[in-house]
């Protein structure tokens, strides 16, 4: 945890020092990076299925009942009736949720890779094979169809003694190109006469840069409709060739604007402020108590000629308080980033500490920046 806390604090510093010689400048970026196109768009697929031939590691059939209705029914579609008997002692099939995602523009007979998970009281997936699983869309239609070897990442191994070990997670598993498109997304792109633009970040000004940039190339066709949107008309002369368009459209570069914000995540003690972070002036100071408590146990001799026979020990504790003297920083009006975290590393806080100073700092209202906990 140390070491985690030493690398947020270099980072942080890194971060700040690179921003400072730039001189706080911000390089343009394409416009396909920081946007989506309207219609083109992943979705989401889910299926339930089986995986069989494992090593005694799958689901106890007779404790899961739907890993028994799903092998009893399977078994009847290939001509085999079961339903009469009494137990099915098989350890070497699971059931799995399996998980995808269709990109935009698949076709039939294309492949996509596919997450194998189980639900029941399997433990370990390697060396399995999922059966043939359809993959539904959120409307209920099938749109692939999944099946083959599964490839696991991580292990587990027990000893006779009941020791075990785990390494990731044994339970899951991924099956490259493991599923074949059968129905394609319907999205006729080519008879767009609009399209929206949505920002993956919103602002407002970003959004108007945006719009600009598009009408210096393309006149009047753009248009911020709100922070996140911009609206824009296909050029009569593009109609016909409306790849070509979006092509030039997305190389165009734009300057992005972002608020003034400080990211915090409590757990690993990682902090993340960005560029346009201000301080009004405010003084800090930080100090801290260390409580050392010493154990220095003795031993006790019996006098001579006394009843007690054998050595006694003695217990002795040495308790020492140690409080550091705390250290006041003045931090003046519209300091930077870079003096910012300069000043902060000045008081040499832990990165927990600095945490508890910079929600101090927002509380007094010097802090001219949004606070987001993760």
């Amino acid at each position: 945890m140390k070491r985690i806390f030493s690398l947020a604090i270099s980072l942080i510093y890194i971060l700040a020092t690179a921003i400072g010689a730039a001189q706080a400048k911000m390089y343009p970026v394409r416009i396909k990076d920081i946007v989506s196109f309207e219609g083109i768009r992943q979705n989401q697929l889910v299926g339930y299925g089986l995986v069989v031939g494992l090593n005694g590691t799958g689901d106890t059939v007779n404790n899961n009942p739907y890993t028994k209705e799903s092998l009893t029914g399977m078994l009847e579609r290939l001509g085999v009736n079961i339903r009469d008997a009494a137990a099915i002692g098989s350890t070497n099939i699971a059931a799995v949720m399996v998980t995808a995602t269709l990109p935009p523009f698949s076709r039939q007979g294309s492949t996509v890779d596919i997450t194998v998970s189980a639900i029941g009281s399997a433990t370990d997936l390697r060396g399995g094979t999922l059966l043939v699983t359809p993959l539904l869309g959120a409307d209920g239609d099938v749109y692939a169809v999944a099946q083959g070897p599964v490839a696991v990442g991580g292990f587990t191994a027990a000893g006779q003694s009941g020791s075990k070990i785990t390494k990731g997670v044994p339970t899951s598993g991924k099956i490259s190109s493991g599923a074949i498109v059968e129905k394609e997304v319907g999205f006729e792109l080519a008879n767009l006469n609009t399209m929206n633009l949505t920002l993956r970040n919103p602002d407002f000004t970003t959004a108007k840069r945006i719009g600009d940039a598009i009408n210096k190339h393309f006149t009047g066709i753009a248009r911020a409709v709100d922070p996140t949107t911009v609206s824009l008309s296909i050029p009569p002369t593009f109609k016909a060739d409306l790849v070509g368009f979006l092509t030039k459209l997305e190389q165009l570069t734009v300057v992005p604007d972002q608020i003034a914000k400080v990211v915090i995540d409590d757990q690993d003690g990682v902090i993340v402020m960005g560029e346009h972070v201000r301080v009004s002036t405010v003084a800090v100071t930080h100090g801290s108590i260390t409580i050392r408590v010493t154990e220095t146990p003795q031993v006790s001799q019996p006098n001579p000629f006394t009843q007690v026979q054998s050595a006694t020990k003695v217990d002795r504790s040495d308790i020492d308080v140690h409080e550091e003297q705390g250290k006041f920083v003045v931090m003046e009006s519209g300091v930077t980033l870079q003096k910012l975290v300069n000043g902060l590393n000045a008081l040499g806080v832990t990165p927990q500490d600095m945490i508890t100073i910079l929600r101090s700092i927002k509380a007094a209202g010097a802090l001219q920046a949004e606070i987001e906990v993760i």
